[in-house]
């Protein structure tokens, strides 16, 4: 067997019955009428999967708050400016609606064609004077504006807030802090969206306090692909390499697949360490010969060998010229032939609305299980002419046992399918503090393990509190990537000077704006994470490498060379999800060859009860005795049984002593032991 051929990780194959993307008489889709029913509650987050229409939920439920809930004004926030569009005008009567989404170009605020004092223009919506009712900005402006509001400016206004997992209910967190203010000191509305309800960090997106005020509307993969007209199977794959990725990358790249390429990050050890222009250069002679460029969209036109002409859009230049009118012209797109392929490096993730983009190819481990799952929902977008979604991860071939990367991709494939389900899996957050920190008035978080360290600097700037709440695992990441970072750890370097020179060089790199006393601070938050964390640098004869520093403890790093298998280590509650995802695992020479077992959807659901029943404190005797109320409900809803994410607490009981029941009978039918 090859051992340079694409690997199906994944296959889940789906009903196509259509569900999800019939429209009632409204206009709405499956997802978007159960958000709708829920339109009338203050607070309301919706998690749902990427291209399940949540965009147009938000639409529908902003006008009925508009004209029907005595509402002013709405204020929608996204991530970045190229998921505006999302938001453009949209005709919604002609399906039935009673009403258009429109937004006046001066507030739509990520048109990049109206760059000007965004700040300023978003104060200047909520006075007096101004008639407008919408507004769309990115979460920057929103934090930016805000510095500059009262609360009270958000009495009657809706705040809708997409892609909500990059708020924390951490207490310094920019976003949070918003949805705090207005939650407390305002008569505001909250509708918050997010495709992926939990962070990297595993600090939670709300204070329990905060999220029980939240009705939820929960709709997750399984619905949404079940429910699907076209796209009936998603392939999630790894393509092992040697050597440099620009080598392999022909060897997956189909240039008849719309496609999305996400390159390396420069500090990426998966980087060819010629730059992000030379390799995105490289990629475009690899896909062909260019014909020419359009210089009034910024599009490349290449021909293959074959003799078509593809359209490639280039997001990795930083010009800001060429790169608005890239952006520009991707959120104008209204056909397949528009654009076929897209090269990217930190943008065209989340929220990236191309419903035709039928692959995502991304070379390198991305340490952010967030990050993965959002770039899955790029080609996740149900569209005509499309039955196969397909996510391939290009890694550099791990140094490993079989056996150890067979229980690590299995593991991780595990997470990305509880995450696919909305699930929590990644470990909680520390946070370390000096015995100088003043903690009389903090607040205890039970997802947040506090340690104190003697000699810790304290964060002294909110730039470097910022960088440790919000950024520590992406620095910790370009640090183990860094070239002289990993030479160093292979060689007879002295931990000091790794710890003391090498690193802060890297963090200096990353943010030239800090200070020498700022940059130790980051140095030191770094370096106790990772202890604390429990992960360990290795050397190349596989010993424990002892990084001494200033602290009592010994400052451990985690070598980059297998980081597909040491991310495995941050995921919870995984070792008791007793499924075997991998079929066979073959080696050829140093490389490995993973065959997955097909992961249909019924599997998918009997992953999601088998999640769902670990979360329960339910006995079977008391399971037992909900059987005839369950009756009852099932009688009275039309045959549906109880669901666990339904907002009814004695629903939710009903659906836990079904789930408990049901599992119990499964096992039973497999010949396991029930306490299996």
């Amino acid at each position: 067997m090859n051992a340079q051929q694409t690997t199906n990780i994944v296959d889940i194959r789906y009903a196509q019955n259509g569900k999800s993307t019939l429209t009632d008489n409204l206009g709405m889709r499956e997802m978007q009428a159960k958000a709708y029913e829920a339109r009338h509650k203050r607070f309301l987050l919706i998690k749902a999967p990427p291209a399940s229409g949540k965009s147009r939920a938000m639409m529908f439920i902003a006008l009925d708050k508009l004209q029907n809930q005595g509402l002013k004004k709405v204020v929608i926030a996204v991530p970045e400016k190229s998921i505006g569009r999302s938001f453009n005008d949209t005709n919604l009567t002609r399906y039935g609606f009673f009403a258009d989404w429109k937004v006046t170009p001066y507030f739509n605020l990520c048109d990049v064609q109206n760059e000007k004092d965004k700040a300023g223009r978003f104060v200047e919506f909520f006075g007096s004077n101004c008639k407008a009712t919408v507004l769309v900005c990115a979460h920057a402006t929103l934090r930016n504006g805000m510095k500059m509001l009262d609360d009270a400016a958000f009495n009657d206004v809706l705040l809708g807030i997409d892609e909500f997992h990059h708020t924390s209910a951490d207490a310094n967190s920019g976003l949070g802090d918003i949805v705090r203010r207005v939650m407390n000191n305002s008569t505001g509305h909250i509708v918050a969206m997010t495709g992926s309800y939990f962070r990297g960090d595993g600090v939670p997106v709300l204070r329990t306090e905060d999220e029980a005020r939240f009705y939820p509307v929960t709709y997750n993969y399984y619905q949404q692909l079940n429910g699907y007209k076209h796209l009936r199977n998603l392939v999630l794959g790894y393509h092992f390499y040697h050597g440099s990725y620009l080598d392999h990358i022909a060897e997956v790249l189909d240039t008849t697949k719309k496609t999305i390429i996400h390159i390396p990050s420069v500090n990426s050890r998966a980087s060819t360490g010629q730059g992000k222009y030379t390799e995105t250069d490289a990629i475009m002679k690899i896909i062909g010969t260019l014909d020419h460029k359009d210089y009034n969209t910024g599009i490349y036109h290449i021909r293959t060998a074959d003799g078509r002409m593809l359209k490639v859009a280039d997001l990795v230049e930083d010009e800001m010229k060429d790169r608005n009118m890239v952006q520009d012209y991707l959120q104008k797109m209204k056909r397949p032939e528009d654009v076929d392929i897209i090269i990217a490096l930190g943008t065209a993730k989340e929220g990236f609305d191309w419903q035709w983009c039928e692959m995502c190819l991304t070379v390198g481990v991305r340490g952010s299980l967030t990050e993965v799952i959002q770039i899955i929902g790029r080609c996740t977008r149900d569209s005509e002419g499309k039955d196969t979604a397909r996510f391939v991860n290009m890694i550099a071939m791990p140094d490993a046992e079989q056996a150890e990367v067979k229980v690590a991709v299995n593991d991780f494939l595990k997470a990305i399918t509880a995450s696919l389900l909305m699930e929590q899996v990644m470990a909680p957050s520390w946070k370390f503090k000096t015995i100088k920190d003043d903690d009389e008035n903090e607040a205890e978080n039970d997802f947040i393990h506090t340690i104190t360290i003697e000699g810790l600097k304290p964060l002294s700037s909110a730039r470097t509190q910022q960088i440790v709440q919000e950024q520590l695992d992406d620095l910790k990441a370009n640090i183990l990537q860094d070239d002289l970072v990993t030479r160093a750890i292979s060689g007879t370097t002295t931990p000091e000077t790794i710890t003391k020179v090498l690193i802060p060089k890297v963090i200096r790199e990353r943010y030239p704006d800090l200070s020498e006393e700022e940059v130790e601070e980051v140095r030191q938050r770094v370096l106790v994470d990772t202890i604390v964390k429990g992960n360990t640098l290795y050397n190349d004869n596989g010993e424990p490498i002892d990084l001494n520093d200033n602290f009592d403890d010994n400052d451990n790093q985690t070598s980059d060379g297998n980081r597909l298998l040491k991310l495995a280590n941050r995921f919870i509650n995984i070792d008791k999800l007793s499924i075997n995802l991998i079929d066979t695992i073959n080696p050829f020479q140093r490389a490995y060859e993973v065959m997955s077992k097909t992961v249909d959807a019924p599997t998918l659901k009997v992953i999601q009860d088998t999640i769902a029943e670990q979360k329960l404190d339910m006995t079977i005797d008391h399971a037992v005795a909900l059987v005839p109320a369950i009756k009852e409900y099932v009688a009275a809803h039309e045959g549906r049984v109880p669901q666990l994410n339904d907002p009814n607490p004695q629903t939710r009981e009903l659906a836990a002593a079904y789930t408990v029941l049901a599992n119990l009978k499964r096992r039973h039918m497999q010949g396991l032991n029930p306490e299996d």
